[in-house]
């Protein structure tokens, strides 16, 4: 773990020499320019979505939070670029939070703008017979129904619908292996090289990856506004048979959380993929996370528990650690500006 220290040498109390104001001033813009550097232009930094993250059980960058004792987890403040990890970076299961993928690769394929609402599906019978399965989180649809694409997309990342996001890849795919040979082509662009995926709903346990590589894909996903508005979403009626629609995400509007994605299931444990805005100025970056494992091979809920627990600590942490980063940047800028260039 890196650690700043407090300690500085002795003031200089030598005479200061005078320094003609040309080069007063030119040193000055310059202090200004460093000191606000991070906060004004900090928005390339979420843009490259090229950020190395470590692979060792050791925290890099500047971030200092309350990891969890087991699992893996991995946490990046956009606006500075500072991140931190936690955990061995070895690939396991991910549960539901497979879904991400899947939604990103159907907007890849189908774009959607804003307020749009996109093409018609139509649910196919597997779709429905798949419904009233007890052993996977699945939304009511009969055979025949039409529903948008982005009515979908929200059966797909709100209750987290595996037959949903079966239904959505043979629509794109023709079939739900080739799908999955898409999602692992956009997992090999986004250089997530410790993930696999085998299926588009998470329920099967050969869908693996790593922290680090989910929050590659966290940082990619998050720019597509549509994306966003449903994960940010508590619920959404859908009408007809399906009604209304809750998000399984009850950290919801906890320390500034906007989604993302949850997961659960006995080999996974707990994972969550999420957000959270830092309380800074508008587009100055979120705050984006992933913890993984958390209490493998106890229940989904236990699991899923423990997920939300360790991002709770986690978000209201960083969110602190973003405004103080603020604060500190705001004084050494007003330091510079008042001519201390000591």
């Amino acid at each position: 773990m890196l650690v700043q220290s407090d300690h500085r040498p002795p003031p200089d109390r030598r005479p200061l020499k005078r320094v003609p104001a040309l080069v007063l001033w030119g040193a000055v813009a310059a202090l200004v320019l460093t000191a606000l550097g991070g906060w004004l232009v900090s928005s390339q930094t979420a843009r490259d979505g090229d950020e190395k993250l470590t692979a060792s059980s050791k925290v890099t960058g500047s971030l200092s939070l309350p990891w969890p004792a087991g699992g893996q987890a991995s946490v990046v403040d956009t606006g500075s670029g500072r991140s931190g990890t936690s955990g061995e970076q070895k690939a396991v299961p991910i549960a539901s939070v497979t879904k991400v993928m899947t939604a990103y690769v159907i907007l890849m394929n189908h774009p959607l703008q804003e307020g749009e609402s996109g093409p018609l599906i139509t649910v196919d019978q597997k779709a429905q017979d798949e419904s009233g399965s007890r052993d996977e989180s699945t939304v009511y649809v009969a055979a025949g129904q039409e529903f948008t694409q982005r009515q979908l997309l929200e059966m797909l990342l709100l209750p987290s619908g595996n037959n949903i996001a079966r239904l959505l890849a043979r629509w794109d795919a023709g079939s739900e292996q080739a799908f999955a040979a898409k999602m692992n082509r956009a997992a090999a662009d986004l250089r997530m090289t410790r993930t696999n995926y085998t299926g588009a709903s998470g329920f099967e346990p050969t869908n693996k990856s790593t922290s680090n590589d989910q929050l590659r894909l966290a940082r990619a996903v998050m720019r597509d506004p549509v994306f966003r508005t449903i994960v940010a979403s508590r619920e959404v009626t859908i009408g007809g048979t399906t009604g209304t629609i809750a998000n399984t995400n009850k950290l919801l509007g906890t320390e500034g959380i906007i989604g993302i994605k949850t997961g659960s299931s006995t080999p996974a444990g707990g994972a969550l993929m999420w957000a959270a805005e830092t309380g800074r100025e508008a587009g100055s970056g979120l705050i984006l996370g992933v913890v993984l494992h958390q209490r493998p091979n106890t229940t989904p809920a236990q699991g899923l528990q423990a997920a939300f627990d360790t991002t709770e600590r986690l978000a209201a942490t960083a969110r602190r650690e973003a405004g103080a980063a603020v604060q500190g940047d705001r004084r050494q800028a007003s330091l510079a500006l008042h001519g201390d260039t000591r």
